[in-house]
């Protein structure tokens, strides 16, 4: 019923959003010829026509493939409004690039005016839509009632899940229990009816319109007895499978060749992710490392007036799938700091050089990192890379340590902004880096950079 209900909303989507482009595009064209940018002669229908009909398949498509179709409760307006606006930059450079080699000719300022209207009124069609979808939810209207067989953490999970995906229009009636304790309780705000003996007394005595069972992988064998009783039944039938205590990092479900496959663990950035994220590091890199030149040129005098040595520190580091690279920092320490072995910097650390204090202080040191960037060993925003050396004892100590290698190191982080830095605790950094990594978007990099510009590495930590 998930999928029905779901494949049912989609298609609703989808077919608004070809209504709204249609609109858009005819706005578009009735601005340029019959606006104040009206031309002499209006372009032949048939190619009208025909940049229409492309238009109506190209940005549904792209708007699929950026999953914009998908329902994500944790995706905010705005978070929506930017995955938008990229589809449709997007969707537009295809378009114009499939005209081009169909040889097909429309005016530019059209296909311009056309790209903003269907960015606006998709939008705003979008948050209509969702506001109207929102206040029919809570009004109670077209709500399917689920039982839950399971009251354990997996069942839990599953309750949490509906309740936190109220569009759908779900709710959750019930939960049977195989620990009869339980039965009279309230589990995340659903009555106990009863023990899993119980089930078909309690679709006797209630409407259903789905049984979900979450039982953990110790009490499987309960399963197919249920499914004997269930079968007698006209409700449907859904099962949870007890893996998430296995899944580490972006995790779910795949298909391949029609085999369902649950994958555990796997690179959050793939494809067109990887690409635009790139993309972004490389411009913001350049206009980075043109706004901070005078001060790296002043930075690098400095350093070399106050201290015997190079001016730049190389540093081996961990970066994306365990590939170490070697790190650009101004040098902040003395030229022996390490002659004894690694070791960590910490607060009023003697191997400082005369300015190395103020530039760590400010995260001055960390400017040449840019360079890092543009040769693809770091990103603007991930987890800060630690040394070779150090990473041994940190994977046998933390669980999940490893996880953080699956992206690019940043320059900045989630963790990093949010006041993790220098000795912090490793274990509170690595859960704010998967926390990113899990929900990275180009809108949180973003915000990631902004709070990094207005002082987010200005940390008491930083030293």
């Amino acid at each position: 019923m998930f999928s029905r209900f779901q494949r049912f909303y989609t298609s609703i989507k989808v077919a608004t959003d070809v209504a709204v482009l249609a609109a858009a595009f005819a706005l578009a064209f009735a601005t340029r010829f019959y606006g104040p940018f009206a031309a002499e002669a209006l372009p032949p229908w048939r190619e009208t026509w025909l940049t229409l009909g492309m238009a109506l398949v190209i940005f549904p498509v792209t708007y699929h493939q950026a999953r914009l179709y998908e329902t994500n409760r944790s995706r905010t307006h705005v978070g929506e409004a930017f995955e938008l606006f990229r589809a449709t930059v997007l969707a537009t450079v295809i378009f114009v690039a499939v005209m081009y080699f169909s040889r097909e000719r429309f005016s530019r300022l059209t296909l311009g005016l056309f790209a903003t209207y269907a960015f606006a009124l998709v939008g705003l069609t979008r948050t209509v839509f969702r506001a109207l979808l929102n206040e029919l939810r809570r009004r109670g209207h077209n709500l399917k009632s689920i039982l839950v067989i399971g009251a354990g953490v997996l069942g839990q999970r599953v309750i949490d899940t509906i309740e936190g995906h109220r569009e759908l229009g779900f709710r959750v009636t019930g939960v049977l229990t195989r620990n009869p304790e339980k039965v009279g309780m309230v589990v995340k705000g659903a009555p106990v009816l009863g023990h899993l003996s119980d089930v078909e007394r309690v679709l006797d005595e209630r409407p259903v319109d789905q049984v979900i069972i979450a039982l953990p992988i110790e009490d499987q064998v309960q399963v197919r007895d249920l499914m004997e009783r269930l079968a007698l039944r006209t409700v449907d039938v859904k099962v949870v499978p007890d893996l998430y205590q296995y899944i580490t990092l972006c995790g779910g479900l795949e298909e391949f060749g029609g085999l369902p496959i649950i994958n555990l663990q796997s690179h959050p950035l793939a494809g067109w992710n990887l690409v635009f994220k790139r993309v972004f590091d490389v411009l913001l890199a350049l206009v980075a490392i043109l706004l901070t030149g005078p001060v790296m040129l002043v930075t690098a005098l400095a350093v070399k007036l106050t201290s015997k040595g190079p001016i730049l520190y190389e540093q081996e580091r961990m970066g994306m799938d365990g590939a170490t690279f070697h790190i650009l920092k101004f040098r902040t320490m003395r030229t022996d700091a390490e002659t004894s072995g690694a070791k960590m910097a910490s607060k009023e650390d003697p191997r400082r050089t005369p300015i190395g204090t103020f530039l760590r202080k400010y995260s001055i040191d960390e400017l040449p990192q840019f360079f890092n960037v543009l040769r693809g060993d770091m990103s603007l925003v991930g987890p800060r890379p630690e040394r070779p050396v150090f990473i041994e004892d940190f994977k046998k100590q933390i669980p999940r340590y490893h996880l953080r290698h699956k992206v690019k190191a940043g320059i900045t982080g989630w963790a990093q902004v949010n006041g993790l830095r220098g000795q912090t605790s490793i274990e509170k950094r690595i859960e704010y880096d998967l926390y990113y990594i899990e929900n990275w978007s180009l809108l949180l990099d973003l915000k990631i950079l902004v709070r990094t510009a207005l002082g987010g590495f200005l940390s008491k930590n930083a030293y």
